[in-house]
């Protein structure tokens, strides 16, 4: 299993942007679709986004599509989630899933992302 470490996570004002980071420990990201997950205080994890491994497809949830961007660099071998124009009920821990050869096709399923990191909070507040 690829291990991953999110970071960029921390307190926001509401309209305001965060970019949160997504890398594996060892491996090349590039071979795996990545999904962006959260959880809300007393929630069920939801998907956030996803990117898949092969053309760069994206996939939003209705929530978030045309405030965040989910980008990746395959030669920092990090993904990105830019988070723009905030709103407090995106406050939750945020974590990125990897999935191996992954298309995006079964995002938001969490069941076929093989790999987690272990999470960062994100908090939308005056």
């Amino acid at each position: 299993q690829v291990q991953l470490v999110e970071s960029g996570g921390g307190l926001v004002q509401p309209g305001g942007s965060l970019t949160l980071s997504c890398a594996p420990s060892r491996w090349t990201l590039g071979y795996y679709a990545v999904g962006w997950f959260r959880q809300a205080p007393g929630k069920e994890r939801e998907g956030v986004s996803c990117i898949s491994s092969t053309d760069g497809t994206t996939r939003y949830d209705d929530s978030v599509k045309d405030r965040f961007t989910i980008s990746r660099d395959n030669e920092k071998n990090t993904v990105y989630l830019q988070m723009n124009s905030l709103k407090p009920e995106d406050t939750a821990v945020y974590y990125c899933a990897a999935d191996l050869w992954g298309d995006c096709s079964t995002w938001p399923q969490a069941s076929e992302f093989e790999s987690w990191g272990q999470g960062t909070r994100v908090t939308v507040s005056s």
